[in-house]
Parts: C-alpha cells; sequence; structure tokens
C-alpha cells in the first residue's frame, strides 16, 4: 500500500511540474504588458523599465522560470498587479468560503446520491427507479445559473423562506463580530458557540449550496446505480441472499463497497473542478469567494493572480485524485 501510495505522490508531483512550466510560459508569451499594469497607465519609459527590473522581466525567459520555481517552493505564488498583494494572501482570503460552500454541497452529495443511486439499482425498472434517473439527468443538465435564479424566484421572492444571497445578514452582525478562525463561517460559529450566527449562515449557504450540489448529487447517484446494476449480479451477492443475509446488510456493506471506487473517483475530481468553477454561482447569490476573484483576475489580465488560481485549482485536483486513488486501493486488486 505504502509502495502503491508514493507511485502515486511522484506522479502527482509530474503532474503539478508540468501544469506549472506550462501556465508560467503561457503568462510570458502572450501580449499582456504587466509592467503597464504595475507601474500604471500613465508611467514614463523609465518607470516602465524600473517596472520590468522589479518584476524581473529583464532577464531570460530560463532565469525568470528558475526563480519563479524558487518561489513557488517558498509558497509565493507571486504579487498581484493590481492589488500590489501577495495572491496567497488574496487566495488565503476568498478560498476559505469557497471551500465552505463546496463542502456543504458535497455532503448534501454524498448523503443524497448515494442512497439514491443504492435503491435506484435495487428497484431497477421500477417507478422509483425511472423517477431518480429522471431526476439525476435532470441535475447533471441543468444550467447552474438557472437554477440559481429558479429558486431565487421560489424560495426567496414567492415563498420568502430563504435569503436571496450573501453569507450572513446585516442583522446578525449588529450584536456582534463574526468570528474568524478557519475562515469558514458555520465551523467558526460552532468553534465559538455563537449558535445564532451559526443559525443564520446556515439559512445564507443553503441556496447556493443546494445549487452547488445538484450536479454532484446527480453524478453519484448515476454512478452508484451504475456500479451496483453490475455487483448486484454477482455469484457472491446470490451466495450471500441464498445465506439469508439480510438485503439491507447486502446493499450496505458488501456491495456498496466495492462500488465506491468508481464514486470516489468521480467525487473528487467533480470536486476538484467545483472549487475553481463556482464563480456564475458566487456572482448571482453575492457569496464572497474565489469565483469572483477569478473573474476580477481575467477581467483585468492580472496574470499572477491568474496562475496562482489555476495553480490552486490544479493542486486541489492533485490531492482529491490522491484520496480517491487512495480510498480505491483499499482493493488489492487495484493495487496489484
Amino acid at each position: 500500500m505504502l509502495k502503491y501510495i508514493f507511485k502515486r505522490i511522484l506522479s502527482s508531483i509530474v503532474v503539478l511540474q508540468g501544469v506549472v512550466t506550462i501556465t508560467f510560459l503561457i503568462s510570458r508569451v502572450l501580449p499582456s504588458a504587466p509592467e503597464v499594469k504595475w507601474a500604471g497607465a500613465r508611467a514614463t519609459a523609465e518607470q516602465l523599465e524600473q517596472a520590468r527590473i522589479e518584476l524581473g522581466l529583464d532577464q531570460p525567459l530560463m532565469v525568470q522560470y528558475g526563480k519563479y520555481l524558487g518561489q513557488l517552493v517558498k509558497g509565493d505564488l507571486g504579487t498581484s498587479l493590481n492589488s500590489k498583494q501577495p495572491v496567497m494572501t488574496e487566495l488565503k482570503q476568498y478560498v476559505p468560503a469557497t471551500l465552505e460552500l463546496v463542502l456543504f454541497a458535497f455532503i448534501l452529495a454524498i448523503i443524497i446520491g448515494i442512497p439514491l443511486g443504492i435503491y435506484s439499482a435495487k428497484k431497477k425498472d421500477k417507478l422509483f427507479d425511472h423517477a431518480s434517473r429522471l431526476f439525476s439527468i435532470g441535475a447533471v443538465s441543468l444550467p447552474t445559473f438557472w437554477v440559481a435564479l429558479f429558486f431565487q424566484l421560489i424560495f426567496y421572492k414567492l415563498l420568502n423562506w430563504l435569503p436571496i444571497g450573501g453569507e450572513i445578514s446585516i442583522m446578525a452582525t449588529v450584536f456582534g463580530d463574526k468570528p474568524h478562525i478557519t475562515g469558514m463561517l458555520l465551523i467558526d460559529c460552532m468553534l465559538t458557540g455563537n449558535w445564532a450566527m451559526f443559525a443564520d449562515a446556515f439559512r445564507h449557504i443553503l441556496l447556493p449550496g443546494i445549487t452547488v450540489a445538484l450536479y454532484p448529487i446527480g453524478l453519484v447517484s448515476r454512478m452508484t446505480r451504475s456500479a451496483l446494476l453490475e455487483i448486484l449480479n454477482e455469484d457472491y451477492i446470490t451466495a450471500g441472499r441464498s445465506y439469508g443475509i439480510r438485503e439491507v446488510r447486502m446493499l450496505w456493506k458488501y456491495a456498496l463497497k466495492n462500488a465506491l471506487g468508481t464514486t470516489a473517483t468521480d467525487v473528487a475530481l467533480s470536486m476538484g473542478y467545483t472549487l475553481t468553477d463556482t464563480f456564475l454561482v458566487e456572482a448571482i447569490f453575492s457569496w464572497p469567494g474565489i469565483g469572483s476573484y477569478i473573474s476580477n483576475s481575467i477581467t483585468t489580465m492580472d496574470y499572477p493572480a491568474i496562475i496562482g488560481s489555476t495553480l490552486f485549482g490544479a493542486i486541489s485536483y492533485i490531492i482529491l485524485n490522491l484520496l480517491a486513488d487512495i480510498i480505491i486501493a483499499s482493493d488489492p486488486r487495484v493495487r496489484l
């Protein structure tokens, strides 16, 4: 098992090195004039030259690449051309809110998607199975921005059950400051015992969380159903039933264990994708996450911020994929 994990870590490092190299070369090849953004549009020729020296653009490309790798090893992702602040500092400000939203969505996906897939496979070609597949296909296919606007129309405009957006209401902060320990408001409220603010934050995360969760719920449900349909026809399942083992135990203990490999991989990759692709949901619900940071960086051509966000997404993918591989490797056949 350790040998398998070590091989996967080495391959992940190679992938990350490739991403770093490609993003660095693209940022240097594309015409962007970062010295103009750094010094200002009305900078003189001397000021522009000084900006090139400060940014290291006067040095050969390989020297720039070597220095960039050295900075990455130290955890330095460069400095934003717009705010003049370290990109790592800005990511630490925006990432926790997105991470909280994505974790909430994937907890929903696991709690809802796996049971839905299990009982859809058990009730194959029956009414529950048809309804479950219809829901899964709809959840995967519907545009995220349309779902977000639809939820706002129903639950805020018509029913007035949930807030239209934001991370927390203004009234919740009148009688106390927001706790800041992990940067994830729900967890921070639980750690500090601020249950009134927790309830308010929970109401605010419901609509964006469910919107983000729809796609992984549909994906998990479909993959679990597909894997279980094959496993439920295996001989050991038939033998277990003939021994009188309860159907619930056969499904949840024996069949599900061998179906989790494919599901775990898809969940991990989907979570990595969602981490950097929530900007539409965050924009619609005014959620203070990394989505707004990425969109602002793209529109202003802030290449250090774009590269930092890209590396964050790549590292997220690699770590989540590594975790999925470790989960799958609990089956000795995969390690071999």
